[in-house]
């Protein structure tokens, strides 16, 4: 039913206004109870074989939202429902800020692929906040943080360390941004000593509180090898948590589509990022002796699509564009073929 009548329903809007209205009814829908009783088993498997514990949490299986679907925290119960077994917030900045000027959203239908550059547009870190502390879900949920688009490079370590003590007690695991292509010179910030300087601030908080929650980097699938091994010296160097891989790409080889799309400005999702992000999380999985927890996120549209990610070393893995394409039972499917 989703591809044959939804989805083309959709497709008939512009994407940032579709993904609007569709969240909207998914919002009703929970409100009026319909993902918690009828529908309920249409979604959901439960079962403990797909336990995971990583990272000091508990996920009810392996299959998470990745960030950048619900931005603001205002969704989190309803995409529960549908049986994520984790779901990331962000990405939270510490103002908010409107992102870039639209349209910054483009389905590229024949790739299976989306390209955006929304430029972190989000309500700011204490809306989230608001949000979360009012929401009843039984997930874990994760902050996804960067800075905000007008903090120069040398003060971005204040954003990241504003959106981290605010969320602290809010959030179950962290994800630092610095992987995103839409904030100008934001990548520069993936360099050893510049991530560094901004771990050892957030470990430094959170040594002071009584609860330690695992901090985890987000990175690109367009880093050379000499950078990927610098990342996983650093991750046993400062103790980071896990990684998060990947992000979207800047690359567009062998793409389908007309070229009025592929050469839209942004990162770009979706089918095409599949190998890329997969052949990441190998090197990493190689290079450290699977000592690195990894979260494999990109191009997962299909069961076997998160296997491979899987087999490759991640532990977990988050879906966002296959997720449009494929639809809410894409979660599932995945559940299930990971019991066989």
């Amino acid at each position: 039913m989703y591809k044959s009548i939804i989805r083309p329903l959709l497709y008939l809007m512009d994407a940032e206004k579709a993904h609007y209205f569709a969240t909207g009814w998914l919002q009703r829908f929970y409100n009026l109870g319909l993902l918690t009783s009828p529908l309920s088993p249409a979604f959901k498997v439960k079962d403990k074989r797909l336990e995971r514990n990583i990272f000091g949490l508990t996920f009810p299986n392996p299959v998470g939202l990745a960030a950048g679907f619900d931005k603001d925290a205002k969704w989190i119960d309803p995409l529960a429902e549908l049986g994520f077994g984790f779901i990331e917030i962000g990405t939270v900045t510490p103002l908010a800020q409107l992102g870039n000027p639209k349209p910054r959203l483009f389905r590229l239908v024949q790739d299976e692929a989306l390209i955006n550059r929304m430029g972190f547009n989000n309500d700011g870190v204490e809306a989230a906040v608001e949000r979360i502390k009012k929401s009843k879900h039984n997930v874990p949920i994760g902050g996804n943080i960067g800075k905000n688009k007008l903090t120069p490079n040398d003060k971005a370590l204040d954003d990241y360390r504003i959106a981290f003590e605010k969320l602290y007690d809010h959030v179950d695991y962290f994800a630092v941004n610095v992987s995103s292509p839409n904030t100008p010179g934001l990548r520069e910030l993936q360099g050893k000593d510049e991530l560094k300087r901004i771990f050892d601030a957030l470990f430094e908080f959170r040594a002071r509180q009584s609860t330690e929650k695992s901090v985890l980097l987000k990175i690109a699938p367009d880093l050379s090898q000499e950078q990927l091994l610098d990342i996983v010296s650093l991750v046993g160097e400062i103790k980071i948590d896990g990684l998060i891989a990947t992000n979207t790409t800047l690359d567009r080889s062998h793409l389908k589509s007309s070229s009025q799309l592929i050469d839209q400005a942004g990162g770009l999702s979706g089918a095409p990022v599949l190998q890329k992000s997969t052949d990441v999380i190998r090197f990493i999985h190689r290079e450290s002796n699977g000592s690195i927890p990894i979260i494999g996120v990109g191009g997962i549209h299909s069961p076997e699509d998160a296997l491979e990610k899987l087999n490759a070393g991640a532990s977990l893995v988050q879906l966002y564009t296959g997720f449009i394409y494929e639809g809410p039972w894409l979660i599932k499917n995945i559940i299930k073929r990971l019991l066989q």
